[in-house]
C-alpha cells in the first residue's frame, strides 16, 4: 500500500465514512481541487492524488508504454482504490478524468457508488455527425506546438481552456499549472487524451453518473456532454451557468453545490 500512496502522492482529508475521490485533468495535479475539496471534509473522507508523472507523484514510475492509453491512468485510480481498500466511492473526474473514471468503473464497478463527470468528452475530434469540437487539422497544429514550443502551447491553450470570460488571474493560474508539468509527460498525455474515443464504452456503464456541462467550453462543447447523457445508462445532465473548461477553478461554489445536490440524493 505504501508504494501506491507514495507513487501517486495520495492525500486524505476529513473523517466521514463515505469517500470522495477527486481526479484532476490534463495539465494539472491535485491542487486543481484547492477551491473545492475542503467543502466536503466535514461530511466525507476526501482523497486527492496525482497521476504518475504529474505533480508530486513518483516521476521515476512514469513509463510511456504504461500510459499510452487512458487505461494506464485508470489503473492508477484502481490501484489507489485497492491499496486503500475502498468500495462505493464517489468519484469526481475533471475533463479527461471523466473517461478515466468510466474505464475504472467498467473494470471494477464495485469500487464506485457514483461518478461525477466535470466537462467530459468521449471523443474530442469531430466525426461525421458527432461534434466533439476539434478538427484533425486543429489537433495537428496543437501537437506541432506542443512538441516544439511547450511554453508557447501553455501560454496559448491555458487561457482558452479557462475561458475568455474569466479573469486574467484565473487564466494565469492555469498557465502556471501547465508550465509546471514535465513537457514529455504532457506531450504523451495530450495525444492519449485528444485522440481517444470512448463512445462505444458508454452504454456499458452500470454505475450512476452525472455530467456537469459548462457554457463556452472549447474542449468539451455542449454536444459532447449531451452525447454522453444520451448514450450512458443512468446519466444525469446538468448545465452549470458558468463558462470555460475549469469551473472548479473559476466558479467553485457552483461545482460544490452541483456535486452535493447529486451525491446527497
Amino acid at each position: 500500500m505504501t508504494d501506491i500512496i507514495k507513487r501517486n502522492n495520495v492525500k486524505i482529508f476529513g473523517n466521514g465514512e463515505k469517500v470522495i475521490l477527486f481526479a484532476h485533468g490534463f495539465g494539472g495535479d491535485q491542487t486543481a481541487w484547492r477551491y473545492v475539496f475542503d467543502a466536503f471534509t466535514d461530511d466525507y473522507k476526501v482523497i486527492l492524488f496525482d497521476y504518475v508523472g504529474t505533480g508530486n507523484s513518483d516521476h521515476s514510475a512514469y513509463k510511456p508504454e504504461l500510459y499510452n492509453s487512458l487505461r494506464g491512468f485508470a489503473q492508477d485510480v484502481l490501484d489507489i482504490c485497492k491499496a486503500l481498500q475502498l468500495n462505493q466511492v464517489i468519484y469526481v473526474g475533471h475533463s479527461v478524468s471523466s473517461m478515466i473514471g468510466l474505464l475504472a468503473a467498467l473494470e471494477k464497478p464495485e469500487y464506485f457508488e457514483k461518478l461525477v463527470f466535470l466537462g467530459p468528452s468521449a471523443r474530442y475530434l469531430n466525426d461525421g455527425d458527432y461534434i466533439g469540437g476539434l478538427e484533425r487539422s486543429d489537433l495537428d497544429a496543437l501537437f506541432e506546438m506542443l512538441d516544439h514550443n511547450y511554453l508557447g502551447f501553455s501560454q496559448m491553450m491555458a487561457p482558452a481552456i479557462m475561458g475568455e470570460k474569466n479573469t486574467i488571474e484565473k487564466q494565469n493560474e492555469l498557465t502556471d499549472s501547465f508550465c509546471a508539468v514535465d513537457p514529455a509527460v504532457s506531450q504523451n498525455f495530450a495525444r492519449v487524451t485528444l485522440l481517444s474515443d470512448h463512445r462505444a464504452k458508454l452504454p456499458f456503464l452500470t454505475v450512476p453518473s452525472l455530467t456537469l456541462q459548462c457554457m463556452d467550453d472549447v474542449m468539451a462543447p455542449e454536444t459532447a456532454g449531451q452525447y454522453i447523457q444520451k448514450n450512458t445508462p443512468g446519466n444525469t445532465y446538468l448545465e452549470l451557468y458558468t463558462s470555460g473548461h475549469c469551473p472548479h477553478l473559476s466558479s467553485p461554489e457552483k461545482v460544490i453545490k452541483a456535486i452535493k445536490d447529486y451525491i446527497q440524493n
